[in-house]
Formats: structure tokens, C-alpha cells, sequence
């Protein structure tokens, strides 16, 4: 059957559906299959925050919130903010409460694009971002930081915008701890950054939702050096293993966060109510949380990344989130999707594609440890088979 008429915006026509997303469905269809596609917590929401819902549904907290969010709800998360990464926002007209980071990203990208704006988009990268910058009518271009170990420089930015002398850049993304590569930054890093995209006029859309999710360092905020020109992107789906409750949040400055509500208020309305005031909960009483979550994903990295490594995988080794970017050995199909297709069909594995985070990933495949470690084990038992078996080389 096909549309009765197929004059529909012709951008929305254009976009496709996530090749995550695609590739997960499937690979899900084969008997016996071993997935590490999707990031998704595999810890159960604590306790203590299921109980505050409850609570919720009992004292009948059934009805809208202001668009904003619950006051309470922006107050928690104001001084989360502050009290783990030392970055300071008025929770009464610098915070927002949005349906999960990915309704922050949407409204943060849709108010800064205009039609022909260019946005920076590091990559490889989690492609959400894409479809809205270009529903936008702006122009996302790519930057490779696989040159540089996935590491985003000042000297790359500032080589990128020479290259492009007749565009009109408008903002950068960043995305860290990153999905897919699980690299992350130092404070001198990030400062040096800032000072860059400062020096260049940028918006910053800084996606931080993996900030709890750090190893061996803890996660610097942008903000903290250019608070002004940063759109900060955060919520409870990683920290607290709270993907189904839909709590994100923005962060900026006091005149964009007017505006920045304003598409908010037209997309959603409002976060729901119930999983507004668990998320009460989850950043006060469970501030530190991520703690014990930390530690077994770190554990689980370590295993995954000795194991892939022996294997002849080359992996920048990730220092945040749950994931691991690996380059495809010599000797294997360097086509990633046709190397995904076949580890499916032939061993029961799915791990995702890199082209699924751009075509800077090809080459590359990333896989989540946000499993447990019998599963992992048992992952690590089939791919190992499989590179093992002759007949997967292709000389």
C-alpha cells in the first residue's frame, strides 16, 4: 500500500531509519544470538527510585508539570551538576527537564539551526544527531578523529574551518564519554577545546550522558570554562539505569534557555510527571549510584578489551561509557557490515557495524559491555571461534 499522496516534507523522505536500530532487529530474528548492539544499561533501576514512583502513582502525581519540569526535579539536578563536576546552573531559569537526552538534542540542535548553518560533527559519532540537524535545513560535516586515536584536537577543529572556508559555522557536537569509542578527556583537554571553539563563535552542544561512566579520571564539563556558549546535554538513562523512565536534561544560559524552551514546550509539553519525581530520588538520595555499576563495567572493559586485543583487534582503549570501537584485523573482511552479517549468521555474536556512526567507522565495529560477565564470556568464546576458523579470512 503506498501514501495516498507523496508530497511529505522531502527531508523526512530522505532519512533512514538508524542502522543500529536496523541491524538489531535483524540479527535478532537468528536462534541462539549473543547480542552487544544496543547501549542499554543491563542493571535493574535501584530500588529507592522505583519506590518514589510508586509513591508517586499512590499520592496521585497524575497530572502536567510546568513546561520546565518539576522546580524540585531542576534543583536536584542543578546541584548534581554542581556538586560532581563543579559546574553551576540557577535551577529556576537555566534548566530544563526533556523526554531523555534524546529530546535535549533535538530541541538544543533544532533552536541554533538555521537553514545553510553548518555544525561540526566529530566522527565516528552516535547518529542521532544528523536527521535533526538536517530537518533543520543546516548542513552536518564530518570530522574523522580516527587520525588522532578518536581524540578531537584545537589543531583539528582549526584545520577542519580552514578547509571549509565558505560555510557558516554555527556549532560543534560533542559527544563525551563517547558512544561509540568510549574515549573521553582530561581537564587540560577540555580547556584547551574550549578555548578553541571560543575563539571560533561556536555553540557547543556537549552530550555528556555517559558522565558517571568514567575509568580512571573523573568527567569535566565544558561548562565549566565556556558556561555561556555551551547547550549541555545530561540525563538519568546511564547514570541510573533509568532508559525506560525518559528523564533528561538542558543546561545553559539563562537567555538560550528561554529559547531552548520554547521548542521544548511545542515537541513534548512535558516530561511525565511519575518518572519526574523518581528522578527526584535518583539525584539526591542516589547521587552516587553509578558507583557500584562503575566498578563492574570497568571490570567487564578490561576483560573484553585483553581478550580483543590478543585477537588481533586494535582498540583505542576506552576511558568512559560501556562501549568498545574496534578496528577489524588484516586478513578479515573489512567491510563492517558484511563482517557483522557474517559473525551473526555463522557464530551467533551481533556486535554493530562502524559504519552505523558514519562512514569514518568503517573499518570498525563496536560492541557494549553493558552485559554481564557470563555473557561476555560467552561472546568472547564465539568470536574468538570465529577468528579462529580459516575459512573467515578472506586471504
Amino acid at each position: 500500500m503506498t501514501l495516498f499522496r507523496d508530497d511529505l516534507n522531502e527531508t523526512i523522505s530522505h532519512i533512514q531509519v538508524s542502522t543500529i536500530r536496523q541491524f538489531d532487529e535483524e540479527v535478532s530474528a537468528i536462534p541462539d544470538m549473543v547480542k552487544l548492539t544496543l547501549g542499554e544499561p543491563d542493571f535493574n533501576t535501584p530500588e529507592h527510585v522505583k519506590a518514589a514512583a510508586k509513591k508517586a502513582i499512590d499520592d496521585n502525581y497524575s497530572h502536567y508539570t510546568g513546561m520546565a519540569g518539576l522546580l524540585e526535579l531542576r534543583q536536584a539536578a542543578a546541584h548534581f551538576q554542581e556538586t560532581k563536576y563543579g559546574v553551576h546552573y540557577d535551577a529556576e531559569d537555566q534548566v530544563l527537564v526533556t523526554v531523555g537526552a534524546t529530546e535535549a538534542i533535538a530541541t538544543a540542535l533544532t533552536t541554533i539551526c538555521n537553514p545553510g548553518d553548518a555544525i561540526i560533527i566529530p566522527s565516528p559519532i552516535f547518529p542521532a544527531y544528523i536527521p535533526i540537524i538536517q530537518e533543520a535545513h543546516a548542513k552536518p560535516l564530518f570530522m574523522d578523529t580516527g587520525v588522532n586515536d578518536f581524540v578531537i584536537t584545537p589543531k583539528m577543529v582549526d584545520d577542519f574551518i580552514a578547509a571549509h572556508p565558505d560555510e557558516n559555522f554555527k556549532g560543534i557536537v560533542l559527544n563525551y564519554p563517547n558512544n561509540p569509542t568510549g574515549v573521553t578527556y582530561v581537564e587540560d583537554e577540555i580547556k584547551a577545546l574550549a578555548d578553541c571553539f571560543r575563539r571560533h563563535n561556536l555553540w557547543v552542544v556537549s552530550d555528556e550522558i555517559y558522565s558517571e561512566l568514567t575509568y580512571g579520571s573523573d568527567h569535566v564539563s565544558i561548562a565549566k570554562f565556556i558556561p555561556d556558549e555551551v547547550i549541555l546535554i545530561n540525563g538519568l538513562s546511564k547514570s541510573h539505569a533509568m532508559t525506560g523512565w525518559r528523564i533528561g536534561f538542558l543546561f545553559a544560559s539563562k537567555e538560550m534557555t528561554a529559547q531552548l524552551k520554547k521548542v521544548h514546550q511545542y515537541y513534548v509539553t512535558a516530561a511525565t510527571t511519575i518518572a519526574q519525581k523518581a528522578g527526584v530520588e535518583a539525584l539526591t538520595n542516589g547521587i552516587d549510584d553509578a558507583q557500584p555499576m562503575r566498578q563492574e563495567y570497568q571490570a567487564r572493559r578490561d576483560f573484553v578489551y585483553q581478550t580483543m586485543s590478543k585477537l588481533g583487534f586494535k582498540i583505542a582503549r576506552p576511558t568512559g561509557a560501556f562501549y568498545i570501537f574496534a578496528k577489524i584485523p588484516a586478513g578479515f573482511e573489512q567491510d563492517s557490515m558484511a563482517f557483522c552479517k557474517d559473525l551473526a549468521r555463522n557464530n551467533q555474536l551481533a556486535i554493530i557495524p562502524g559504519t552505523g556512526f558514519g562512514a569514518e567507522g568503517e573499518g570498525y565495529v563496536r560492541l557494549s559491555y553493558a552485559a554481564s560477565m557470563e555473557k561476555l564470556h560467552q561472546a568472547m568464546d564465539r568470536l574468538t571461534a570465529y577468528m579462529q576458523e580459516p575459512a573467515n579470512r578472506i586471504n
